[in-house]
């Protein structure tokens, strides 16, 4: 939704604010978002482009934004390529890691638990993996899992302990931004299946839908 007034402002490209509604999101490295909402004050469009349905800036801009993911969207997006070789990046006694049917899953408590199937190396050994946690934002651009409990035999859980270092580690919003976006994080709430983001949008263009 746009507005402007007088309304002559939107020939000049030119308008007060701007609201954003997206479902069925895709970022450009493969990763999934059920929802975001972006509400921008006092932009600058390409008043042609929306005849085309299309919404383009003029100059970047900054919002509020909120932002959901659901269990099926953090699963998707553990699995893309994109994520899956930063994952095994990471080593084990000195082995590669082959990740194999990794899920997220939101719980009743507002924890997350991670499960994967990992196999050692060339060695055909797989180790099930099976820990759950709770999440917190770091200087608003990091997520972090934290409280870990882990599931599992001595391998499992010393694997586990190894992985979710590596994870945080990689959890930086700069590297998982959405196309066209740079994220800065306030808070983060769990309900009802779905990881939510409140936080600032700096915005160059607008993501595309999923196809």
């Amino acid at each position: 939704m746009v507005r402007a007034e007088p309304v002559a402002k939107l020939l000049q490209g030119s308008v007060d604010g701007f609201d954003f509604i997206g479902n069925g999101m895709l970022m450009y490295n493969g990763l999934r978002i059920d929802g975001m909402e972006l509400y921008v004050q006092a932009v600058s469009i390409d008043f042609s482009a929306i005849f085309k349905g299309q919404v383009k800036l003029r100059q970047p801009t900054q919002a509020t934004m909120r932002v959901v993911l659901t269990e099926e969207d953090l699963t998707t997006s553990f699995n893309t390529p994109f994520v899956v070789e930063k994952l095994q990046r990471l080593q084990y006694e000195g082995q590669a890691l082959n990740f194999k049917k990794t899920e997220m899953l939101v719980n009743e408590d507002k924890s997350l638990t991670l499960r994967s199937q990992i196999q050692l190396g060339k060695t055909g050994e797989t180790v099930d993996l099976d820990m759950t946690s709770e999440v917190e934002v770091l200087d608003r651009r990091k997520i972090q899992f934290i409280n870990v409990t882990y599931k599992g035999d001595d391998k499992a859980k010393n694997l586990g302990k190894a992985l979710i270092d590596h994870v945080n580690n990689l959890l930086d919003l700069d590297k998982f931004a959405l196309d066209g976006t740079q994220l800065k994080v306030d808070r983060v709430r769990i309900r009802k299946n779905e990881l939510i983001f409140y936080g600032i949008a700096k915005i160059d263009h607008f993501p595309q839908r999923k196809k």
